[in-house]
């Protein structure tokens, strides 16, 4: 009977000990990943088996950015039982990065640290988002979990934020610049054309330049550039008629050589 009061009384104080160690384990548990919709994954099921719309996460922040630019953004839960929150971030391209402490990376995404306490009925979690080096659309994808903290996943609820949208776009006044650091050789104007049409290119850097004129059978009738050239963008005006041979109405080539870099176009000489 005393070995049995003896289990009695041991078990007594371990259920005091470990019930309150097992809330502090969940109440102080961090974040994880992988739980929004880019991984195509079921959503934080821990926290509830489906998205509550009693949760309700937003994402803040720019909807348009240059390249490599570096904005800041926010997370907002609000709804549920929201004794705290926590979240998952994650985004199709780019950088993300907390702002402070409440937030940690992993797997190139941001989640909590520690569950979140609201203020006025709202959980916040602030970070930076750096673009890409290439423009086009991008996607901030995130969700938010809101607990109630009373030892267990019974009573949580979590939802999905809408996804957000960035465009990134090149500076405006770069995009010129990029066109002229780059190899081109335009469609010439007009074409079919009698006498005369007018040959755009481009070169990014100092180098030799050849633009020649062909007929069908590879023969070359024209030279129109054959000298160095700086970089930038050029304009030729090529005159049938002040050519010493007598051109014939049909399909010619123009062919641009610059370095390691050729291309070739096709124009009709109609007369």
């Amino acid at each position: 009977m005393k070995r049995i009061f003896q289990y009695i009384i041991l078990l007594f104080y371990s259920t005091i000990i470990i019930f309150p160690f097992s809330i502090f384990l969940y109440a102080y548990s961090s974040g994880i990943t992988g739980v929004t919709k880019k991984s195509n994954n079921p959503g934080c099921i821990c926290h509830g088996s489906n998205p509550s719309s009693d949760v309700t996460v937003t994402i803040s922040g720019p909807d348009t950015l240059t390249l490599n630019q570096t904005a800041n953004y926010s997370i907002t839960i609000s709804g549920g039982p929201l004794t705290a929150a926590g979240t998952d971030i994650a985004v199709s391209n780019g950088t993300l990065a907390p702002v402070s402490s409440d937030l940690r990376i992993q797997n190139s995404e941001l989640t909590h640290e520690l569950p979140k306490a609201p203020v006025n009925g709202v959980v916040t979690f602030d970070f930076t988002y750096t673009a890409p080096s290439v423009p086009g659309e991008q996607t901030i994808y995130a969700n938010g979990n809101s607990v109630n903290f009373n030892g267990q996943f019974t009573g949580d609820q979590w939802n999905f934020a809408p996804n957000k949208i960035i465009l990134v776009s090149v500076p405006t006044g770069v995009e010129n610049e990029l066109n002229i650091f780059a190899y081109n050789l335009e469609q010439n104007f007009p074409n079919p054309f009698n006498p005369s049409t007018k040959i755009r290119y481009g070169i990014p850097r100092n180098e030799f330049v050849s633009l020649k004129v062909y007929n069908l059978l590879g023969k070359e009738v024209a030279t129109l550039v054959s000298e160095e050239k700086s970089r930038g963008n050029y304009e030729v005006t090529f005159y049938t008629n002040n050519i010493s041979s007598n051109f014939a109405s049909g399909i010619y080539f123009y062919v641009l050589r610059a370095g390691n870099f050729s291309a070739t176009k096709k124009f009709i000489l109609l007369k």
